[in-house]
């Protein structure tokens, strides 16, 4: 077995079949090694519907098998570490493999040790996420009868920022069909300062968030869980104004709330304890804490944050020029998700394939393009499309759906994340076809 590629990728995800595809188009005779230990490729962006019940968890996985471009060497393994200087890479089993591009695109990792007590509660009982498993999601928004519906993130970088609100307006529309709308809170907490980066798509989703009566708190990063007394722990990140507060207290009603922290207040229980604020929650759902992972974290080719150093616009790494990033590991300005991939990818591809024949870089440039589809009803979308600088970047495609204005609410948007968006994926992005 040859230990020697040309081109070696570390990842089996959206980005590393992508690069491979669209590499083989370019030239088929090119030595590609591809290492990803799993026997299943996801197609993670239908999990929020796998969580409010509108599709079939089934059908996001494929054998990676069959997502694996023909004359690809699948090296079915786990990268374990980095020798740049020598060009090569370690693996669990199958040696030290050697390369002369390496494409790093191995994904995130999710790290419950950054949320004490989050690791032991996920997944079970009413605690929920669509990023681990979208079924038990489904099953707590289902069986959920009233109460305090929490809805929250951690303070790190996460897959497809919007998330852990999409899965919020579906749970909420689902609340409203059974009837347990009357008697519940919705809660919304986030460390950031606003519910989107993006202004167009900030001022829908305020009015969606009104329809919908749901109650944002601002500047609360989630620091810990006590799953037995169902508690969220909370630490404010920003000071609060003389004479004002978070919360209520009491008949206290002239309280002059912050609004820096509350958004259509709703009076949840609350406990203050140590500086911090436990919101008691009758279901939560959160996104994971999310890092590289630790074979990225410990190796000489991450940034001061952890992430892999690359150029945010040719996707080469900062240090070794034969080596490139992609996807959610890169150390990008910008959301992770898989519509930036799709822009970055043709990127990568085109500077290796010049490095190769020409020892030159390409000229196509990254511009930080990413895209998160913010389902805010079964059968309602919005997307939201931005480069680095969070302008509002809608793609001119989307005209031919005859949808002019894509930071509004439309149904052709549904239809687009339900059944258009699956199908390209599978049948054009995992194929090297240009979508």
């Amino acid at each position: 077995m040859s230990k020697h590629h040309q081109i070696l990728i570390i990842g089996g995800g959206t980005a590393g079949i992508m690069v491979a595809a669209q590499l083989l188009k370019k030239n088929r005779n090119l030595n590609i090694g591809l290492i990803e230990p799993a026997d299943t490729h996801y197609y993670q962006p239908a999990w929020t519907l796998v969580g409010a019940g509108t599709y079939d968890y089934d059908k996001t996985a494929k054998p990676m098998a069959d997502v694996m471009p023909s004359g690809v060497k699948w090296i079915k393994d786990f990268a374990s570490g980095f020798n740049p200087e020598n060009n090569s890479v370690s693996t669990k089993s199958s040696g030290n493999i050697t390369y002369d591009y390496l494409v790093v695109a191995p994904g995130l990792a999710y790290d419950f040790s950054l949320v004490p007590g989050l690791g032991d509660a996920m997944d079970k009982g009413v605690v929920c996420s669509n990023y681990t498993d979208p079924k038990h999601t489904w099953d707590v928004v289902k069986n959920f009868k009233g109460g305090t519906a929490l809805f929250t993130q951690p303070a790190t970088p996460i897959k497809c920022g919007g998330a852990p609100q999409k899965i919020m307006y579906l749970a909420e529309n689902h609340f409203r069909k059974s009837d347990v709308k009357n008697n519940t809170n919705i809660v919304f907490a986030t460390a950031g300062s606003v519910i989107f980066g993006v202004k167009p798509i900030a001022k829908t989703l305020m009015e969606v968030v009104d329809r919908k009566d749901i109650n944002l708190r601002f500047n609360h990063k989630l620091v810990e869980v006590d799953g037995k007394n169902q508690i969220a722990w909370y630490k404010l990140t920003k000071d609060i104004k003389a004479g004002g507060c978070v919360i209520k207290s009491g008949d206290d009603d002239d309280g002059n709330l912050d609004e820096a922290f509350q958004y259509n207040y709703k009076d949840v229980k609350v406990t203050k304890k140590d500086g911090l604020y436990g919101i008691h929650y009758d279901m939560l759902h959160t996104a994971p804490p999310s890092v590289a992972p630790k074979f990225i974290q410990d190796s000489p080719l991450v940034n001061d944050a952890k992430w892999l150093d690359v150029n945010h616009h040719t996707m080469q790494h900062n240090k070794y020029p034969n080596i490139f990033g992609l996807g959610d590991v890169a150390a990008l300005p910008t959301a992770k998700t898989g519509a930036a991939i799709r822009k970055q990818v043709p990127v990568v591809v085109d500077n290796i394939v010049l490095l190769l024949n020409h020892n030159t870089l390409g000229t196509k440039s990254y511009n930080g393009y990413s895209s998160c589809p913010l389902v805010t009803d079964y059968g309602k979308m919005v997307l939201a499309e931005f480069d680095y600088d969070s302008n509002f970047t809608p793609d001119p495609k989307l005209k031919q759906m005859f949808i002019s204005d894509s930071s509004k609410e439309h149904w052709r948007l549904w239809m687009l994340k339900k059944y258009m968006l699956p199908y390209l994926y599978w049948n054009k992005m995992m194929r090297g076809k240009n979508v």
